[in-house]
Order: C-alpha cells, then structure tokens, then sequence
C-alpha cells in the first residue's frame, strides 16, 4: 500500500524554526509543511501590510525554509506552506531570491483568491458567532479555501506551494489529494485527512506539547515535530523522528483532536464535513498512534471568511507587587492608576475608556475566586483599557510607571518601561458561497483558474445514543484523576476537550461535568451558554463555551484572550466516583 510522511514544522508564526531542519535532516519525510496562520495572525499582517504593502507575509517561513533549499532539494522534499498570509506572491519573491543566492532552483507555485474583501462592498453581513452586524468599512476579509488549489499546482509540478489564507489542515490535504488521486466524492478518505492535517497543525502540540499529564513527557528542550505516515486506505500513523523528546500517546493525540473544534459529528471544511465521533486512537509502537474510523459528507457549499476591523486601540501593562497584602496593594493601584488616568483625560477633554480590566495574577482573579488574596505574597497586576482615540490611552500608559514611587511599597518589574499603545481590528467570521470564491495558481508566469467543486446533495447525520450516565458514587475526586483535556479559541468562543483516561470513567464525568455546570464554572468569564458533544470512539466530551472570551485574540483584555488556561481550570472539577473507584484513584 502507498504511503506518505508528512512533517509539520510549525504550528503558529513564532514557532522555532529548528522544527523544520529536524524533520528534514531526520524525518525521510516526503513533504514538508507548515502552518503559519490564525485569526490574531491575518489581523496582525494586515496591520503590517497596511504600512508597508510590500509585507503581509510570514518572514519566519522565508528564514526558515531558504537555509535548508539546498538539502531540501537534494532529498526531493515538497514543501507546503500557508504563511503567505496576505502577500503570498511577496513571499514567493522573496523566497525565489533566497533560492537564486544559493544557486538553487525550486519551482514555486503561488495560491491566490482568498481575498474577498472586495465582495464584501456590497450588501449587509452577519457575523457567524454574534449573529451582529459585520462593519461595512473592513480591513481585510479572506476566505478559507480548501485543499484543491494546493492539489492542482502540485500536479502542476510545483516544488514549493505558498497560500495566503487556506484552512490549516488543508497544508496536508492537498498533498494527499495529489499523491492518493482523492475524488472529490471520496468524503471519508477526505475526512481522514483532514484530520491528519488537524492533528499536525499545530507543530509538537500532538507530540506531548501542553499534555496535561507535563510530568511524562521527556526532553522539552529538544520536542519532536510531528509526522503524519497517510496510507492509501484512508488510515494514517502519527509519530515523530527518532531519539527527539516528546510523547506520542492516545491521549495526547486526543487532546489536540479536539482542539479548536465544535461539534465532531459536523466539523465543516471547504472539501468536506467532518464525522469524527467513531475515530479509533491506539498505540501500535513506541510514539506511534494509528488513527482510523473517520467519516464524511458533501461539503456544505459555504466557505468561512475571517475578516477585521479597526476598532479603537489598546493598551495592556504587567507590574510585580512583592509582600503583605500583596494582592490588596496591586487591586487599589491597578484602581488609582485608572482613576489619575480618567481625571487627566477628563481635564484634556477625553471621554471615558471604552473598556478596562484589573487581573491580579497568582491571587485567583483568573478563576473568579480570591480566596488566596490573603495570603498572596507575590502577584502580578494586569491593566488593560481600550479608547477609540490613541491619544487618549497615551495618557494612562505616562501613568503607569509613576506609580513605582507614589502608590505601594513592593512595586516593581516594570521591564518593558512604558507600554506601546496599539490599535485594535477586531476579528469577524461569516459565510459566503464557495462559488463566489475564484482562486487561481500563479506558476512559472502563468495564471491558472481552480475548478469549483461541483454542489452534490447532503445527507443529515444519524444520531448517536447518549453514553448512560451513572450517578452512583459517594466520594468526590478532581477531574483530572479521571481525565485530560485542552482548550483553544475559536473568535470569542472557547472549546474545552475532555478524555477519559479509561472508557469506564466517562459515565462518572459525563453525570458531573454537564453543560450547565461548565457553564457555572466559568461564570467569571460572561460565558452566555454551552453546548456539549460526545465523541465515544474516544471516550470523549467537548464543550464549547460561547461568548467566553472578551471578545477573544488581540480584542480582549484579559490575560487569556484565547482561553488556553480553561482546560487546566476545570481539571480541579470535582466528580462524584464509587468508594472504591476514589480508593484505586487517590492510592
């Protein structure tokens, strides 16, 4: 049977650009790929892009890749990329330019079309999450296209694929497109490896990074990036390069399963809807997990479309309080510091702050709980504040480091001096049809159009009974005896994964953990409501918490705007378990 090994080398633009040397040198991988973007991230570029339009691409992809050309194409490795951002002809260039230094040669296809911005013009657009009004003035809006672009300018002949924006998962779906001759009726081998694709893109997050159980996962200095071994048949290995540290378990594969996912039965993806409620994880050698049982249906005919606006600026702050009453000193001057900032404003004739947070790190003002203020002896106080007028926030970034000599004794740490104040574009997300999408392959100075998918029917998914919830049990132990989990960010809503460690455990936390006492649990953060989903291939729960993050990636305020803490939060759950149960636990 053919096989592919496919390596990811990044999981975010700032990933360590070791992981991609790694897998080339190390990994006898067939395709090297790499995922760049998120929402925070296109935000980001269009900002940069905004001032210099040559930019809006993903540097580390042109420092990181251009190094290894050489042995790259030596080996015949084919190379797979989303960092082009919004510029993803200006990173073609300047990676060309690299390769001509080196005397190296690669044939380097560019994906165009995501950007829709001037389809949205016209016509009024509700976000997809908040059911508001999308502005009319954008600064950008980019589709998620799918993996077929990436297909086509590999049978093309392409070496090197850049794409702007493309569905992370898709890096790895267009390569198996190609190299599987993948029909686009062949919804559960599309399935398949959309999840492969979903398993990588986040870089050493499926290789033991941010597993909940930290404690077994050895050498963090040197992590194993992941590899994905895709089998003609639709199953696929995940595992990583020998003698790299790192772990590659089913729980850890399970964990970055439901990362940043909504409901399994109908994870929508340009070339299919995703069923993943049946997958079968297990461990088949050392840090190798087959994955198998995937399904999928008709794509829905919508694509996502991730667009920002500006909306006013931003300013955040971080000072250390050290002693006594730690957490009392940092609450009052977190409280004055805001209070001199307003009456300054006011003089200056300057209208309130349109938002403010105090945070006091390390005395639970993160779970909503201060019952540790009391005894807190060291502490973090965070301030934040958004004002449609920069000028105004200018005002309360002079005031932050006078406090040092006029407020408590004990503040200190003001490293970074005076914050920067910066403009905020909000993230919106919101659908449009796919065959309002045009992209097109930019190859050796020729254009050449993608064929959209032709519409084919749905079907609606068939429903799974619930798992029986057993509410016997006398003795309450915390979560994660029980379980792991992992969270992630989605706009403003979060989703938290939970795994039994053992299938017999899911009943006792599926009659404990529901989605009304989630939402109890989190009331701090303004979550409005929670949505549940079981996933019993797995032994799996998912919660995805709406509203959750004030406002979500570089909007909100919080010191954890995307909710990556939530998951280690709630393992302090307490969930009711049999006498004896809690005995095997607690031994």
């Amino acid at each position: 049977m053919k096989t592919l090994r496919v390596g990811c080398a990044s999981g975010f633009w700032g990933d360590t650009r070791e992981g991609a040397r790694q897998l080339v040198e190390r990994g006898s991988i067939d395709y090297l790929v790499f995922d760049h973007l998120a929402e925070i991230t296109m935000a980001l570029l269009a900002r940069i892009k905004a001032k210099k339009p040559e930019a809006g691409f993903v540097p580390d992809l042109i420092e990181t890749v251009a190094p290894l050309l050489p042995e790259i194409m030596k080996r015949g490795i084919k190379v797979v990329a989303n960092g082009g951002g919004i510029n993803p002809q200006a990173a073609a260039d300047a990676l060309k330019a690299r390769a001509e230094a080196l005397g190296v040669n690669p044939r380097i296809a560019v994906v165009v079309g995501d950007d829709v911005l001037p389809l949205t013009a016209h016509g009024e657009l509700t976000d997809m999450f908040t059911g508001q009004p999308v502005p009319q003035r954008l600064t950008s809006a980019n589709a998620y296209l799918g993996a077929r672009p990436i297909a086509q300018a590999l049978a093309l002949g392409a070496d090197i694929v850049i794409t702007g924006r493309c569905v992370d998962s898709a890096v790895l779906l267009g390569p198996a497109i190609h190299e599987f001759d993948i029909a686009a009726e062949d919804d559960d081998r599309l399935s398949a490896m959309s999840l492969a694709g979903h398993l990588v893109e986040c870089g050493t997050q499926v290789t033991g990074g941010i597993f909940t159980d930290w404690q077994d996962v050895p050498g963090w200095e040197e992590m194993g990036f992941p590899i994905a071994v895709l089998r003609d048949d639709g199953s696929f290995d995940i595992t990583k390069s020998e003698k790299t540290g790192g772990l590659v378990s089913p729980l850890s594969v399970a964990e970055q399963m439901l990362y940043e996912i909504d409901d399994p039965a109908h994870y929508r993806l340009p070339d299919v809807v995703c069923d993943w409620r049946d997958v079968t994880l297990t461990q088949t050698g050392p840090d190798v997990v087959t994955v198998q049982g995937c399904k999928g249906r008709a794509p829905t005919g919508l694509l996502k479309v991730s667009a920002t606006a500006l909306d006013g600026f931003r300013v955040m702050s971080t000072i250390t309080i050290i002693g006594r009453d730690a957490a009392r000193k940092a609450q009052r001057t977190g409280e004055a510091i805001l209070a001199r900032a307003r009456h300054l404003m006011r003089a200056r004739g300057f209208d309130d702050f349109t938002e403010t947070s105090i945070e006091i790190i390390g005395a639970g003002t993160v779970y909503g709980d201060d019952a540790r203020a009391s005894t807190a002896r060291d502490v973090v106080l965070k301030i934040g504040a958004r004002h449609p007028d920069e000028k105004a926030l200018n005002i309360l970034a002079a005031e932050i480091v006078p406090a040092a000599t006029a407020m408590a004794q004990g503040l200190t740490g003001f490293f970074a001096g005076r914050p920067n104040v910066a403009p905020v574009f909000r993230g919106y997300s919101f659908l449009i049809p796919a065959d309002a999408v045009s992209p097109i392959i930019l190859f050796e100075g020729r254009e050449y159009a993608v064929p959209p998918l032709a519409p084919r029917p749905t079907h609606a998914v068939e429903a799974k009974p619930a798992l029986q919830s057993d509410r016997s049990g006398t003795i309450a132990v915390p979560l994660i005896k029980l379980a792991v989990g992992r969270s992630g960010d989605k706009g403003n809503n979060a989703n938290i994964g939970i795994i039994a460690r053992k299938p017999a455990y899911l009943p006792f936390i599926k009659a404990a953990l529901t989605a009304d006492a989630v939402k109890q649990f989190f009331a701090v953060t303004g979550v409005t409501h929670v949505d549940a989903f079981e996933l019993p291939g797995i032994a799996a729960l998912n919660f995805v918490l709406h509203d959750s993050l004030g406002g979500g990636g570089i909007v909100s305020l919080r010191i954890d705007p995307q909710g990556k803490g939530f998951a280690q939060m709630v393992m302090d759950f307490p969930v009711p378990v049999p006498p004896a149960l809690a005995q095997e636990l607690n031994g």
